[in-house]
């Protein structure tokens, strides 16, 4: 059939839609319904689409084209749930169990026919983490299904006053209940509020006399304070005492209104060094624009013990000969000061006595390459574009490097641009069904680095490498598995993701054909490495990449502006892999 997709944003939940549809055979396209009622129509005109679907819409379809076309529309909520914040509602009230609906347009908000619905567990994650995964997993088993039914022809779709659908409407989610009271809060009730506004809207609070908005929330076993004291930094990160405990939150936005020339999402502690410092601090230290000097840097270990329970975004495990290094970046954003900590985790893992080692396996992102939100923010973006990029080349050039064990790419879910090359370093990728790859650059007006002109077309050929990039499409886990973009599909949820990756790395580390391996890819580097050397590649790309980075008139800046400010760009297809934006 011809679908059209309309959608406020081409987000994580629209493009596995639009990926997971085409592997279907479907025609599909896209309009977004952020450029206006009349790019929807025209769309619709122009494209005479057999149906519509709209995976995840913030505004109404216009209403002469649902009442002339059969429009579904994706809801975030189980059949009967109506209203616009239905996801947090769920979070909020912890729920256990919750669903999803593909119903009809029609006048009333989430009042149509039902076409599919399915459900899922609710884990202890934050909003966006649940929407990228659980939700996603739901609603496009939902989306194939209502498809097929309708494609069918036979199925009557069934109305919400139907018996057994108790309808439930729930206004929208505001601020103020929101509000976290650091006085008689407990860090439960905090983590609960936190993670319900991840990674939108955030909570709105005040931190030295400013109004911003917390993102992110994680529970400390051990340091402790005075009801919302600020307690320390770490990774970018800050800590704050709660009535019984204390919570890391990893991401800061200061209002739009508040004068701060960067208000978005970026690390809490780069945006706690611009604020004043609080009363009795003592003279302010020089040389530091990351981290506020008033609140000491209490890092983690890399190899945290068992009994511990605090945030680091970085952690190094070993069961046997298997080492597994695992990274949880926001967003799936790596800045360079990312890059070159999980470089130096690496650096330290080569050093464990380990035939197998595991990069990523955590749930959800795996990586979306360079850090698009530090670098707008820096006084220089430019230079920062220039140092992050660097930094990212250098952690993947370490892992291609690497020839005295097995690497494994673990994909928990999502990964682009630069995270998808991060991946193809290693030996093997591993990647959960449902995960949604972008390999390429070009929607940011960018050519693109981390040795993709080496990995992508060994892995794919050159003409399937081409054709990837210069697309610029969403690449389903399936269709991946199909080019060779990925070696294993680990089926399943993303909450059994981690043992299941930790079962299949302990069978590759008892295959008696793993020596004979390890000792093959040395011979393929080197080989590799006299037929053209990997600084070759590097100079190419990174030659390229200079010309757009230091060019003020390049499309890349202001394409990284509009994504990172969420302006309209006039992008049919915005590189978009995170839900809020």
């Amino acid at each position: 059939m011809d679908i059209l997709l309309v959608a406020s944003a081409f987000n994580s939940l629209t493009q596995r839609v639009f990926a997971e549809l085409s592997d279907e055979g479907h025609h599909v396209d896209v309009v977004l319904a952020s450029h206006g009622p009349d790019a929807v129509r025209a769309a619709v005109s122009e494209g005479c689409p057999e149906l519509i679907v709209a995976p995840m819409l913030k505004s109404a379809l216009p209403e002469d084209v649902w009442r002339e076309h059969t429009c579904l529309i994706v809801h975030p909520g189980p059949p009967g749930d109506r209203g616009p914040s239905s996801l947090d509602w769920a979070i909020a009230e912890e729920a256990s169990e919750w669903g999803v609906t593909v119903l009809q347009a029609e006048a009333a908000m989430d009042a149509g026919d039902v076409w599919a619905d399915g459900s899922f567990r609710v884990p202890p994650a934050g909003k966006s983490d649940v929407y990228r995964n659980e939700v996603a997993d739901a609603a496009t088993a939902a989306v194939l299904l209502a498809v097929r039914r309708y494609a069918d022809g036979s199925y009557k779709p069934r109305p919400q006053s139907d018996p057994g659908i108790d309808v439930v409407w729930r206004d929208y989610f505001r601020q103020e209940q929101r509000r976290i009271d650091w006085e008689n809060d407990s860090t439960a009730t905090v983590l609960r509020k936190l993670r319900g506004a991840d990674s939108q809207p955030g909570v709105r609070d005040e931190i030295c006399g400013r109004e911003v908005f917390l993102h992110g929330g994680h529970p400390e076993d051990r340091l402790r304070g005075e009801p919302g004291e600020l307690l320390a930094t770490r990774a970018g990160a800050f800590c704050r005492a709660t009535r019984d405990g204390a919570v890391w939150i990893p991401e800061l936005r200061p209002r739009k209104n508040s004068g701060d020339p960067a208000p978005f999402r970026r690390p809490a502690a780069s945006v706690l060094a611009g604020f004043p410092a609080p009363p009795g601090s003592g003279p302010g230290m020089p040389g530091s624009n990351d981290r506020p000097y008033w609140l000491p840097e209490i890092a983690a270990p890399l190899e945290l013990p068992p009994d511990r329970t605090t945030w680091t975004d970085i952690r190094y495990r070993q069961r046997g000969r298997i080492g597994f290094l695992t990274f949880s970046f926001p967003g799936g954003a790596m800045s360079t000061t990312h890059c070159r900590r999980l470089l130096a985790a690496w650096r330290y893992a080569l050093t464990r006595p380990t035939s197998v080692l595991v990069l990523g396996g955590a749930r959800d992102f795996f990586s979306n390459g360079i850090h698009l939100n530090v670098i707008e923010a820096a006084s220089d973006p430019a230079g920062e574009s220039w140092s992050n990029l660097n930094a990212m080349n250098d952690l993947v050039e370490a892992v291609l490097r690497t020839t005295d064990r097995l690497v494994v790419a673990a994909l928990g879910g999502n990964a682009a641009a630069g995270g998808v090359m991060l991946a193809l370093a290693a030996d093997e990728v591993w990647c959960r069904t449902g995960s949604v790859l972008n390999p390429h650059y070009r929607r940011m007006g960018l050519y693109g680095s981390e040795y993709w002109t080496y990995s992508l077309p060994r892995r794919v050929g050159a003409e399937t490498a081409e054709r990837l990039t210069t697309e610029a499409l969403p690449v389903s886990s399936t269709e991946a598995g199909r080019i060779g973009l990925v070696d294993r599909l680990v089926p399943g949820g993303a909450r059994e993701f981690t043992s299941e990756v930790e079962r299949l790395a302990a069978d590759l580390a008892d295959d008696p054909d793993l020596p004979r391996r390890i000792t093959a890819k040395a011979t393929a580097r080197h080989a590799d490495e006299l037929q053209r050397p990997l600084a070759e590649y590097r100079r190419a790309e990174l030659a390229r990449m200079r010309t757009v980075f230091f060019d003020p008139e390049a499309p890349y800046h202001a394409l990284r502006s509009a994504f990172v400010r969420k302006l309209p760009n006039g992008s049919a297809r915005p590189l978009v892999t995170e839900e809020a934006r």
